[in-house]
């Protein structure tokens, strides 16, 4: 790699942190703010849960469709990104009717696939196989920043001021991506073609056999990573923290920045572990940790719960690792595709997590979490297993 080359990486890099980052400050206030959403809008638990899942659901649907635009237009699709983000959240602020509402969270999960699927191709198109895992976990450190941001903002922000108005004031950051516009442009080819000076990378990727087990195997272990997330953080935090607890936005605040603030420690060092002691390893240990997150805070006590949201910090760090192994198998001119192919899997999981939560509620919701939370240790204790023999 010269040296031009490797600062025009940096740089590509640099911007999609920024992009990542401030886009994603909305994402974490949501769920602070979600019991005075359904309070001030008058919302049942059925509609709360819709309202939460929109997000997921979008960003399902949108995935496919994503990643063929980022295969022509990578450049347009990170450019639209910060657009639609801010169309979406003027609907959503405006407290209209449910389907006002849903149409907002609906172009804010769309915002939210352009800028994951957009980078995440950027990335795996540009780096070599040593450094996949730690590129990854980079891009992922920019949106558990962001997201961290926005609980944190939220707690400080009077409950006076009411949700909309604190929704827009945390989500201020978004504007940010609207002055990248042209540095997007510039920095950013239509194509995801592989650049010229990574053509041995290339070459090597494309001779490397696909392995359709070991590829089903990350889809599944990315839809159980979003699944937790979504059913924990997105609903079961702030609404039975509430409820069971006696807890304010600041608490619930201060429990989901816990969270995100592990996440964003353990980042970087789980990615340089898995670049060099193996995916399987670190990932199953993060899959166990996530799983245990999850028992905690969907049937634990208080301080199971508290704990709880320690260990989903802590699972949480590995959820990009799953797309390093996709793309050790993934020829160049199929990762966008594949990408957005998994983020289908992905995001459809995201929708349902805080749907079916919403949906089933009391007994049913403490099902649904030990389900989850043991599919997630089995599935770690298989990873593990297998990296060790």
């Amino acid at each position: 790699m010269t040296g031009p080359g490797r600062f025009a990486r940096l740089d590509r890099t640099g911007l999609l942190f920024v992009l990542l980052f401030c886009n994603t400050f909305g994402v974490g206030a949501f769920g602070p703010l979600l019991p005075e959403i359904g309070r001030a809008q008058a919302l049942p638990d059925w509609q709360l849960g819709l309202v939460a899942s929109a997000f997921g659901f979008a960003r399902m649907a949108a995935a496919m469709p994503v990643g063929a635009l980022v295969a022509r237009r990578l450049a347009a699709t990170l450019i639209a990104a910060p657009v639609v983000l801010v169309v979406g959240l003027g609907l959503f602020v405006s407290a209209g009717p449910l389907p006002v509402l849903l149409a907002g969270r609906f172009l804010l999960g769309i915002s939210h696939t352009l800028t994951m699927v957009g980078g995440l191709t950027a990335i795996l198109v540009e780096s070599r196989r040593t450094s996949a895992s730690l590129r990854l976990n980079i891009f992922e450190f920019a949106g558990m920043l962001g997201i961290l941001g926005g609980p944190g903002v939220v707690a400080l922000i009077p409950s006076a001021w009411g949700w909309k108005v604190s929704l827009l004031v945390v989500s201020t950051p978004a504007l940010v991506p609207l002055l990248m516009i042209p540095a997007l442009r510039r920095a950013f080819p239509e194509t995801t073609r592989m650049p010229s000076g990574d053509a041995t990378a290339g070459e090597g990727m494309s001779r490397r056999r696909e392995n359709a087990g070991v590829i089903g195997l990350m889809f599944g272990t990315g839809m159980v990573f979003a699944l937790s997330w979504s059913s924990v953080s997105g609903f079961v935090i702030p609404i039975r923290g509430t409820r069971e607890f006696g807890l304010t936005r600041t608490g619930i605040s201060w429990l989901l920045g816990m969270a995100q603030a592990i996440d964003l420690v353990a980042l970087i060092p789980v990615g340089r572990l898995a670049d060099r002691v193996g995916h399987g390893l670190i990932l199953g240990a993060a899959s166990i940790l996530l799983g245990l997150g999850v028992l905690g805070v969907g049937v634990g006590p208080f301080p199971l719960f508290a704990i709880g949201c320690a260990c989903l910090g802590l699972g949480l760090a590995g959820w990009m690792l799953p797309l390093g192994v996709i793309r050790d198998h993934t020829p160049v001119g199929r990762l966008a595709w594949r990408t957005g192919l998994y983020r289908v899997g992905v995001d459809s999981a995201i929708f349902l997590g805080p749907l079916l939560a919403g949906t089933l509620g009391g007994v049913g919701e403490s099902v649904l979490l030990v389900i989850i939370g043991g599919a997630a240790m089995a599935l770690g204790t298989r990873l593990v297993l297998g990296q060790l023999r």
